[in-house]
């Protein structure tokens, strides 16, 4: 199979997704600008045949479940009877305690992640009712067990039911940051920064509104990192959200970042060899900069209630203590049972409990001064915890 027998055609990979659904109706969210563009980004960027198989497929996989979600929005009305009251959402640099502290915030029996199976099938099994499990569970659980040992696994450990980002579900509306590493590509990077962000989550609010038909939740903790660059369209979708900002220093994220961006494109683009790593390592950095930067503007203009800031070495030395801080800001209670169970969970997931992973800063074309530079904002700035 040569690279030219791979095509990313909208046409063909629509007309695939109709076939294998029966469906034609992708709903009223416009979806066909960002496919297209999303298809000419690994056009123009991806030349191994077996990596521009696996991200076709995977377009195909969008594309069908999106319509198999907006039938499910058409047939089964319950979920417009779904209130999704005052979420909180986890935010700030990648690779700052954002996935562990939702793991730990999601081990409170009164609070509903989004989880892992749950963002890989959205749309309910035919004819299934609240509570039934979903036949394709088992699947997914075993194919997660069985890559345990992969890199990746050691830097994002996945299990069926891990709290997951919010991304993953905007992958169906064919826009945002998609698998990470498309966003540091053109033209997806550029496509993306002149979006409005507000149908976007406008989407995952109907998504979240059909999930907690399926398994109703109390209070909804949501997670992603690009959340910093969109709280101004959250807010207009979700008027009374909250938000938790973890912090870390640059110097330890950035590289953190790169890596595992790198082992994402190791799992889906075959052969790269062809791309400057330099390029991307800087773009990487300048992305989640300009994140940062865009986020803390924004802050700005709001409430600071809305807010609770933690670092990750905060994190780490008093997890519970960061817990029960952020149910006294945003006016939750903390009961002991629940108490206890997070504290179980700390004792079950001590840091690095799924091994390290090693990386080096110049792989990437980047210095500490470079980082020091671009996150000076950032660093300078005593209201943020920065320490590491």
């Amino acid at each position: 199979m040569s690279a030219d027998e791979v095509s990313f055609i909208a046409d063909e990979l629509v007309a695939e997704a109709v076939k294998q659904t029966g469906f034609d109706d992708f709903g009223d969210m416009p979806y066909r600008e960002g496919l297209e563009t999303l298809l000419e980004t690994y056009d123009r960027n991806v030349v191994d045949p077996e990596g521009r198989r696996r991200l076709r497929e995977r377009v195909v996989f969008q594309l069908a479940t999106r319509l198999k979600c907006e039938n499910a929005f058409k047939t089964i009305p319950q979920w417009q009877d779904q209130d999704i009251v005052a979420p909180v959402f986890v935010t700030g640099l990648p690779r700052s305690g954002t996935s562990a502290l939702l793991n730990l915030l999601v081990a409170a029996p009164e609070n509903r992640g989004l989880l892992q199976w749950e963002v890989q099938f959205p749309d309910p099994w035919p004819g299934s009712q609240p509570g039934d499990k979903d036949p394709r569970y088992d699947f997914l659980a075993k194919a997660l067990e069985e890559s345990r040992n992969s890199e990746f696994a050691k830097i994002h450990y996945v299990d069926a039911d891990t709290p997951e980002e919010c991304v993953l579900l905007h992958a169906y509306a064919f826009t945002g940051v998609q698998l990470g590493f498309e966003i540091m590509l053109e033209p997806w990077r550029s496509w993306v920064l002149a979006q409005d962000m507000q149908p976007l989550y406008a989407y995952q609010k109907k998504q979240m509104q059909m999930l907690n038909w399926r398994m109703p939740g109390q209070q909804w903790m949501l997670k992603a990192p690009a959340h910093m660059h969109s709280i101004d369209a959250i807010l207009k979708v979700f008027p009374d959200a909250r938000f938790v900002w973890c912090h870390r220093n640059p110097q330890a994220v950035v590289p953190s970042i790169n890596s595992m961006n790198k082992v994402v494109m190791d799992m889906y683009l075959g052969d790269y060899s062809h791309l400057d790593m330099g390029e991307i390592g800087r773009a990487v950095m300048e992305w989640y900069a300009m994140s940062l930067e865009k986020g803390l503007a924004l802050r700005e203009q709001l409430p600071q209630e809305l807010f609770v800031d933690c670092s990750q070495q905060e994190f780490v030395d008093e997890p519970l203590g960061v817990v029960q801080r952020v149910y006294d800001t945003f006016g939750m209670t903390l009961s002991e049972s629940s108490r206890d169970v997070l504290s179980s969970h700390v004792r079950a997931n001590p840091k690095g409990k799924h091994g390290k992973h090693e990386y080096h800063l110049e792989e990437y074309g980047l210095t500490r001064e470079l980082i020091e530079q671009r996150f000076a904002f950032y660093t300078s700035d005593p209201r943020w915890p920065v320490s590491d």
